[in-house]
């Protein structure tokens, strides 16, 4: 079976397209002291804005305790932001970390740390 000029020259092109485009993607090099941690950490939250009240859970399913804590950004630039103490979120327990504004929330998000 012969090939004709059109299958080659489609074929070509496909190699050619596939090799640039594995030669484009970044190559992530860290060095070697400063990879991330094996062990898996962090409690993974959920976050609920209603209105100004802002409840978040967080449910810690790892050994190791997490510190977490809630953070608000308010909208309006009067508004308070508010930062909630730090909960220990211990290995399979849940928390509930509660905050508010006295308008509406521009943002909110929790923060991680390793318990002691």
């Amino acid at each position: 079976m012969r090939l004709s000029r059109r299958t080659a020259s489609v074929s070509l092109a496909v190699a050619l397209v596939l090799t640039l485009a594995y030669e484009a993607v970044p190559h992530a090099r860290v060095p070697a002291g400063e990879r991330e941690s094996e062990d898996p950490f962090g409690a993974a939250c959920r976050i609920r804005v209603t209105g100004s009240k802002v409840i978040a859970y967080c449910h810690n399913p790892y050994p190791e305790t997490d510190r977490v804590s809630l953070h608000v950004e308010c909208a309006r630039w009067w508004d308070i932001d508010t930062d909630s103490s730090p909960i220990e979120a211990g290995p399979a327990q849940t928390v509930r970390l509660t905050g508010r504004c006295w308008k509406e929330v521009g943002d909110a998000w929790v923060s991680h740390r390793r318990g002691s």
